[in-house]
């Protein structure tokens, strides 16, 4: 495949802002799922599944394109915290997130429309929270900005700076992998230029330590 025009099955700002990063022409094709796990599917099963589904509904919409989808959840202890429903909710996320390690998987999903086939990677992130006070909570909540985010927050938010210590993929925790993107399409022919990993840490402010393994196929 010699094509460089890439549907995005997602309306995030954030993705798209990632994804532009890869050189690549894209379009965006948002996807409304129903994001609830079944009964007793496994985190990473459900992540999963949600890209898959993501990208699938996009494809069928956009017949002949090549399809990004991608899914991202916040999970403690087993537990899946996706977006809270209001301010309260919000805080007692942030509450039991606060000074701890939680885990971060990103599922992203290729479709490939010569195959008609969706190519799955999925992303693992070990993420330690700061000890923040209850009234950088409190600031944040008012912001608004927890309201529309996995965990009720934004690993990026300039005021807020709730991680501490990242020693993962920093794209991946802002909703898309880039390094597991460009692997997945290298699997069809598509592939990202040489320099997007320096110009994806560049600009997110990040050293990433993992980007080598992660392009090689090592993790």
């Amino acid at each position: 495949m010699h094509s460089s025009m890439m549907i995005l099955a997602s309306g995030s700002p954030r993705r798209r802002e990632l994804l532009a990063l890869t050189g690549w022409d894209y379009s965006v094709q948002p996807v409304d799922l129903d994001e609830r796990p079944l009964p007793g599917e496994l985190p990473r099963l459900h992540v999963l599944r949600l890209a898959e589904q993501k990208t699938l509904a996009a494809a069928r919409r956009q017949p002949g394109g090549v399809v990004l989808g991608s899914d991202t959840i916040v999970v403690d202890h087993d537990e899946i915290l996706g977006k809270p429903r209001d301010a309260s909710d919000a805080r007692r996320m942030l509450m039991q997130l606060r000074g701890r390690e939680h885990l971060v998987l990103t599922a992203i999903g290729v479709f490939d429309p010569q195959t008609e086939q969706v190519l799955l990677d999925l992303c693992s992130t070990q993420v330690p929270m700061r000890a923040y006070t209850e009234d950088e909570v409190e600031k944040y909540i008012a912001s608004g900005d927890p309201l529309d985010k996995a965990g009720a927050y934004a690993i990026q938010h300039p005021g807020f700076h709730p991680v501490d210590g990242l020693d993962g993929c920093y794209a991946s925790v802002m909703g898309l992998p880039l390094c597991h993107v460009s692997r997945t399409c290298r699997k069809i022919g598509l592939t990202t230029d040489p320099n997007m990993p320096q110009r994806c840490q560049q600009a997110l402010g990040y050293s990433c330590p993992v980007y080598r393994a992660v392009l090689a196929g090592e993790v």
